[in-house]
């Protein structure tokens, strides 16, 4: 059963059969995503394996329909269901994607509901072994593979916002020579003629929680920070 084909006429227990094991190979994914505090977390990749289960359902159901007889003049493609269901999670992850300036985050966040969404289709068209394969691959690339990514040596990006008066404007690109790569992004003036000034960064590391800690403290020596976040792009 695990690697039949896909019925023509699936019982319900088939069906109810593939419906729980899309949520709990979305719920897997999912609980994964929703630890890391990630945008899509259980609740998103569960429905979103359940849309594309259900939409290979249908379209298994609708087989038995769509031979050709004698007297027919139109046959129906029924695979054109699931292919919808892939142009529409489309734009789930593409709002999961975020920008602002040259950070980029939720690129990992945005496949994972691609992925899930295959493992729905796979599942929901019978196709039970291979789904569970790729649920174990979907996973082994979120946990594990995760941690692989962080010890090779990569870029990260970050953004702080130091406060200063509105006629000084902090010099942190010598400040953090050698530390990063600075950019200026913008100013806003405050009150009492004080101004936030806006920075992009840019360094090399293998893990960035020990160089984040360097920058503000170079930065904190002269300087009040308001702000002080880093996007890992991985994400």
């Amino acid at each position: 059963m695990l690697s039949d084909m896909m019925p023509v006429h699936p019982s319900w227990t088939d069906i109810a059969i593939r419906l729980l094991l899309t949520i709990v190979a979305g719920g897997l994914i999912g609980l994964n995503r929703q630890a890391g505090g990630h945008s899509a977390g259980l609740r998103t990749t569960v429905l979103v394996g359940l849309a594309a289960c259900l939409a290979m359902i249908q379209a298994n159901i609708l087989l038995s329909l769509s031979g050709k007889t004698d007297q027919s003049f139109v046959r129906m493609d029924v695979l054109r269901l699931p292919l919808g269901v892939l142009t529409g999670v489309g734009f789930i992850g593409g709002g999961a994607i975020l920008k602002r300036g040259d950070l980029v985050t939720g690129v990992t966040t945005a496949a994972t509901m691609w992925v899930m969404t295959a493992i729905g289709l796979c599942i929901g068209g019978g196709q039970i072994l291979v789904g569970g394969v790729a649920t174990v691959i979907a996973l082994i690339v979120l946990a594990p593979l995760k941690y692989v990514d962080r010890w090779m040596r990569h870029e990260q990006k970050g953004r702080v916002v130091v406060e200063s008066s509105d006629l000084e404007v902090p010099d942190l690109k010598t400040l953090l020579a050698g530390v990063a790569e600075v950019r200026f992004a913008g100013k806003r003036k405050l009150d009492q003629g004080m101004a936030a000034y806006s920075y992009e960064l840019l360094w090399q590391a293998k893990g960035y929680q020990s160089q984040v800690a360097s920058v503000l403290a170079v930065i904190e020596k002269q300087y009040d920070v308001a702000l002080l976040e880093v996007r890992d792009e991985t994400e």
